[in-house]
């Protein structure tokens, strides 16, 4: 399995466990304690961190099967030689 294969696997427990640990916070009542409410918030706050990279990993995968785009055509060589500057003669010393 590729390293992108095996991240976005692994993103995707993440989020799961994530949002069950969410889950189960809210329905035991535990989220209604101080304590309980700073896990709850961590544990959104790591599944939306982790779903930001799912969704960059499946925008990069979306950008890699679209076709390239054509290269425009190079422009054509001028005909006509271009003109050497004249040369200038040297100075003489005595």
């Amino acid at each position: 399995m590729s390293d992108r294969g095996f991240a976005f696997l692994f993103s995707c427990l993440v989020i799961l466990a994530s949002l069950g640990a969410s889950g189960w916070l809210v329905i035991t009542g535990q989220a209604a304690t101080v304590d309980g409410l700073f896990l709850l918030l961590m544990c959104l706050t790591v599944a939306a961190a982790f779903g930001l990279y799912v969704k960059f990993m499946i925008s990069r995968a979306m950008e890699s099967l679209e076709p390239p785009a054509a290269k425009p055509a190079k422009a054509p060589a001028p005909s006509a030689p271009a003109k050497a500057a004249p040369l200038v003669p040297a100075e003489k010393t005595e």
